[in-house]
């Protein structure tokens, strides 16, 4: 067995991922995907992982947290647990930890996901050296995107916030449904709607918009059920919803970064969609830019597995970056 050198974390609002590569090795060693809500600290899970895999604390960490990461101290929007980067290193004895948002990990990792983990959806090619964007819907929605400046030809990943800009209906079917998030939650970010809690808003904002009954439901995989499996009317508009609202938001992303390298899909929730997806709003939104709609029908947009855990390969090259 190989003495760890590096722990690697992906730190989401519902899961945290954590895996250890050995020094001089970039395989991935005893991955395991643990609950947050299992535990009352960052610590906490740390430690249990550490004892299951049987490991000691390895040389150094990094971590990708569902946050934005801006001083030492880091207090989760969609989560409960914050923490003092130096504390956490200073009491695992890390000689160095790094700390950025999980989508700029994922980011980091895009060049290298392979063929067999991506899913295309609609878009022709895409254009070598140009801007990649990526957004994904999962506990909450995060937003990024790599760009390839001369000096930098492995690509510089964005940090930022996309995911709670202001979210735009186009139709008053959709005006309508965020009128009901307003009246809940003041601001309607893209987040709001396009998350697992925000498809369960959704679908509960259509029965308000309806009048309709509908069934009482908790979470995205309820709502996903009854639209995929039960054919619910009520739960397939929330859906469509949610689809077009991603399409939009993406489209948005591409025209801001000019990502004719692509745009890219994480998260949790759009795979588990299936083909589906395929046939959702979604493209048709992603295009509906009005004069830039042939723009946008190049783009290609591909769906990442999640199953490959590529933000932890994403951490791992932030150490490299960070050690260079």
């Amino acid at each position: 067995m190989h003495s760890p050198q590096r722990l690697l974390a992906d730190i989401g609002g519902t899961n945290i991922r954590l895996a250890w590569q050995a020094a001089g090795d970039d395989t991935l060693h005893d991955t395991r995907v643990l609950q947050c809500a299992q535990y009352p600290t960052v610590d906490a899970a740390i430690h249990a992982y550490l004892g299951e895999v049987g490991i000691a604390a390895p040389h150094e960490a990094a971590f990708g947290i569902a946050n934005p990461v801006t001083g030492d101290a880091i207090r989760m929007t969609n989560h409960s647990w914050s923490f003092s980067q130096k504390a956490v290193r200073e009491g695992f004895d890390f000689a160095r930890l790094v700390v950025i948002n999980d989508f700029t990990a994922l980011a980091l990792a895009l060049p290298l996901l392979t063929p067999d983990l991506l899913r295309q959806v609609g878009g022709g090619q895409a254009v070598p050296g140009a801007a990649i964007g990526l957004v994904g819907a999962g506990t909450g929605l995060g937003v990024s995107g790599l760009v390839f400046p001369p000096e930098s030809p492995a690509g510089v990943p964005l940090s930022g916030e996309g995911g709670h800009v202001t979210l735009a209906a186009e139709t008053q079917h959709e005006f309508d449904v965020l009128r009901v998030l307003q009246e809940r939650y003041g601001h309607v970010s893209a987040e709001r709607a396009v998350s697992g809690a925000g498809l369960v808003d959704l679908y509960h904002a259509v029965r308000t918009v309806v009048h309709a009954g509908g069934a009482e439901v908790n979470s995205a995989a309820q709502v996903t059920e009854l639209a995929l499996q039960a054919n619910d009317p009520l739960a397939l508009q929330a859906l469509e919803l949610f689809c077009g609202f991603l399409g939009s938001v993406a489209g948005n992303l591409a025209l801001t970064l000019g990502a004719r390298g692509g745009v890219f899909i994480g998260g949790g929730v759009v795979p588990r969609l299936g083909t589906w997806f395929d046939q959702s709003p979604f493209r048709p939104r992603f295009e509906a830019k009005g004069r830039f709609a042939p723009y946008l029908a190049s783009i290609p947009c591909w769906i990442i597995d999640p199953s490959a855990t590529p933000a932890l390969y994403g951490a791992s090259r932030a150490l490299d970056i960070a050690g260079a």
